[in-house]
């Protein structure tokens, strides 16, 4: 298999939400900022990076239950309605929200991969490609969370968009130590340890990114710092030894939390980058109806080459 690119779809047509002028707008009216700014990054990526494969991860559930129920903060800040019955909703933009279903008709209808999966999030679903590939996988995301992904026996970076897509933060092992002084396994320790109030994560109260960077290098992984807290003879300042003992409730169960799925049942897809639309019908309608005009069009020529 060759090189998979893995997008975390949410993550970029955020970012081209942001990023494009909501004066970018369909023949009615409607703001379409989000939908050709997305269809510009993947023409972007597809000609600066040529995938073999490529895959539209998207958030089936955004905050899935069994990850608030470990850690009932868990993005709890960003919730705008909850429902019992179903995933709560998260707090988007008034503009944004109808954007997303014509991004995902497009994809369709273009014939890229488009999956999510009921009770898990894009990150899990990519952890789970990730998993599962043969070849070097890219993960294109404005989520360091993705970070504890990188692997440079396997081949697998992220592209961290810095600027738009044109420029990326080509994140290896190498850039990972250099930054925080761990590498990807090491990642998911230190953003346990760290909090990230983004996530709703409080981590362990006092030790901030450095410190947490400090206690991997000494004591190796996670369960090897809480191992040190039970020995009088590991090197642990007294507040360390006390915040950490203190915070094993959350140590418990946070790994499951701030560790990316590799498991999820993934359905059956192609995942091959078309080199002509899956529906051309189909997608003339959608390009005429929300007035893609050349953003798409530089993306089929992009395809085709």
């Amino acid at each position: 298999m060759g090189r998979l690119m893995l997008l975390d779809t949410a993550s970029l047509y955020f970012r081209a939400y942001f990023g494009v002028p909501d004066s970018v707008k369909a023949p009615d009216g409607t703001p379409v900022n989000a939908v050709r700014g997305l269809l510009e990054f993947i023409d972007r990526l597809v000609r600066d990076h040529r995938p073999d494969a490529l895959v539209a991860c998207m958030d089936a559930d955004w905050r899935p239950q069994w990850r608030v129920e470990l850690i009932p903060s868990y993005k709890a800040h960003r919730v705008a309605e909850e429902h019992e019955a179903g995933p709560d909703e998260e707090e988007v933009p008034d503009t944004l929200s109808p954007q997303v279903p014509v991004i995902e008709d497009v994809l369709d209808a273009l014939g890229i991969a488009r999956v999510g999966v009921e009770g898990y999030e894009a990150d899990d679903v990519i952890g789970t490609f990730t998993a599962r590939a043969t070849g070097p996988v890219d993960i294109v995301t404005g989520d360091r969370d993705l970070y504890q992904l990188v692997d440079d026996a396997r081949e697998v970076r992220v592209l961290y968009p810095l600027k738009g897509v044109g420029t990326l933060q080509l994140t290896d092992e190498a850039w990972l130590r250099e930054k925080y002084g761990v590498d990807g396994r090491g990642y998911a320790d230190l953003a346990l340890l760290r909090g990230d109030p983004s996530d709703g994560l409080p981590g362990v109260p006092g030790i901030g990114e450095k410190t947490a960077a400090k206690l991997l290098t000494e004591f190796g992984d996670l369960a090897g710092i809480m191992a040190a807290v039970d020995d009088p003879k590991a090197k642990l300042t007294p507040s360390q030894r006390r915040r950490l003992d203190e915070s094993r409730p959350y140590v418990a169960v946070a790994p499951t939390v701030v560790k990316v799925a590799d498991d999820v049942p993934l359905p059956d897809v192609d995942t091959t980058l078309p080199h002509a639309p899956r529906d051309p019908a189909a997608l003339e309608k959608l390009a005429v109806r929300w007035g893609l005009g050349g953003s798409l069009q530089r993306l089929l020529a992009t395809l085709g080459t």
